[in-house]
């Protein structure tokens, strides 16, 4: 597919039009998980075991984003995107009008459906209108807006919970998604393939059932409390649909998600890396809030202050990615940067009623950064050696793996601390905290062994990026 010509005020402008979609969700994802606590006690639920709230959003959206690329391609980037900002801010619209725990988690369901479109198309668009060169500078610049989200959401969600009510930090999610539709009728280019491919239906399904099967099997440890042998089965269960899938896409003509995408040694790193390292930062959002209000007694407000420093260094560290990678390369950065960010998750396990609130913001500072440098270099590693015939198919997989590994991230943390919990008891909470941060820090650290596979030359095309970051920002403004 050719790159199409835009005019100067749609190149300059269509970074910020995507960014409008990540503030949607990241300021969603943030303040849901600094309100769980005040969720669960106005709906008469444990807030240890509110994770559904999180996971029915998230798996919502990795099921349906192996269709994302193929729904683009027919039906034009325009039209999708204009309707997932829609279908994102109706859902939000539903959760604050919610009564029960269980319509909550339905309407979560209805933003999934707008999240399971917007981000994908939104990334796909990029990879598509400016050249690979430019990937690592404009996928910087677009999360910078969205890195907003975390920064405010915190702290505004936990005002808006004691102030006035949980339903509101849904609310506040309408006008923004009001003026994402507005521009996206302006700026969004209507890229679609000229020659749409066959949507693999039946993959679709074998995918999808893995995804939901290993999904209610890690519930069933945590919130569900099912008997291990249906466990164990829907564990083997979800194993066998993906086997299935994957047998199928190697003869299939068009698969829904192409098994040669994993013959580019990059792409295959990127994507395994990305799923075994993001069970720890996936559960970040949903473990620290909870330490700090169930374990340390900190009030909604103080929880969403001290949630702060990892949003405002996550924005700060996104500008240096560009130069680090060129000047270090892949390899060695994502491998020493996993190493870190899985101690910085293990260390939160110090963290106690005497720690002093200077060294929790220094400590959230660094790990916030950490974590925002982890997330550019893996996903620009898994997308930066595909080809415009490959972009649609790997951006998908990236974006489903992201959500699926998050989902999970939570589901096994919420697992873990349901687990330790019990056998601490409910007076020992911040034992159970201490030793699920332990082990989720620990399982973070294994995707180095994944990252220590990628070639020494990788990244190198960016060095010229890397030498003139200021010039390059200046270029997107």
């Amino acid at each position: 597919m050719p790159t199409p010509t835009l005019d100067t005020t749609t190149t300059r402008w269509l970074p910020w039009l995507i960014a409008v979609a990540f503030f949607m969700q990241s300021l969603d994802a943030t303040i849901v998980n600094t309100a769980l606590p005040r969720m669960a006690a106005d709906l008469g639920e444990n807030p240890l075991r509110m994770q559904g709230v999180v996971i029915a959003y998230l798996l919502t959206v990795a099921l349906l984003i192996p269709a994302s690329g193929w729904i683009s391609d027919r039906f034009g980037s325009r039209r999708v995107f204009f309707t997932a900002i829609a279908l994102f801010t109706f859902g939000s619209l539903l959760c604050a009008l919610a009564p029960s725990l269980n319509l909550l988690i339905a309407a979560r369901v209805i933003q999934g459906l707008g999240g399971s479109l917007m981000l994908p198309v939104g990334r796909l668009v990029i990879l598509r209108v400016y050249p690979r060169s430019e990937l690592v500078r404009i996928l910087s610049f677009i999360t910078i807006p969205g890195l907003v989200g975390p920064l405010a959401g915190p702290a505004l969600g936990g005002w808006l919970v004691e102030a006035v009510s949980w339903h509101w930090i849904f609310l506040i999610n309408l006008p923004v998604g009001i003026l994402g539709c507005l521009a996206t009728r302006r700026l969004l280019p209507d890229l679609r393939s000229p020659l749409p491919q066959r949507f693999d239906g039946l993959g679709f399904l074998l995918f999808g059932a893995s995804m939901i099967l290993i999904s209610i099997a890690l519930e069933g440890l945590g919130e569900l409390h099912l008997p291990h042998v249906r466990v164990v089965l829907l564990l083997m269960g979800g194993m066998a649909c993906m086997v299935a899938y994957w047998l199928r896409a190697l003869h299939h003509d068009q698969p829904l998600f192409s098994a040669e995408l994993f013959r580019i040694r990059s792409f295959a790193v990127g994507i395994f890396g990305n799923l075994f390292a993001r069970l720890g930062s996936g559960a970040l959002p949903f473990l620290i809030p909870l330490l700090f209000q169930v374990g340390l007694g900190y009030s909604p407000t103080q929880a969403g202050l001290l949630m702060m420093p990892l949003a405002l260094s996550a924005m700060l560290a996104k500008p240096i990615a560009g130069p680090l990678i060129g000047r270090l390369g892949y390899r060695r950065l994502l491998v020493g940067n996993t190493l870190l960010l899985g101690c910085l998750i293990a260390s939160l396990a110090l963290i106690g009623p005497a720690t002093p609130f200077v060294w929790l913001l220094i400590h959230l500072g660094i790990l916030g950064a950490v974590n925002s440098m982890q997330f550019t270099a893996m996903n620009t590693i898994t997308l930066i050696d595909l080809h415009d015939q490959q972009a649609a198919s790997g951006n998908s997989l990236l974006s489903v793996v992201m959500q699926l590994a998050m989902s999970f991230g939570v589901a096994c943390a919420a697992a873990l601390l349901g687990g330790f919990q019990d056998d601490y008891g409910d007076t020992e909470v911040l034992s159970a905290f201490r030793a699920t941060f332990l082990s989720v820090g620990a399982l973070s650290m294994l995707a180095a062994a994944i990252f220590l596979q990628a070639s020494r030359e990788t990244g190198r095309r960016i060095k010229p990026l890397a030498a003139e970051p200021e010039k390059s920002a200046q270029n997107v403004e």
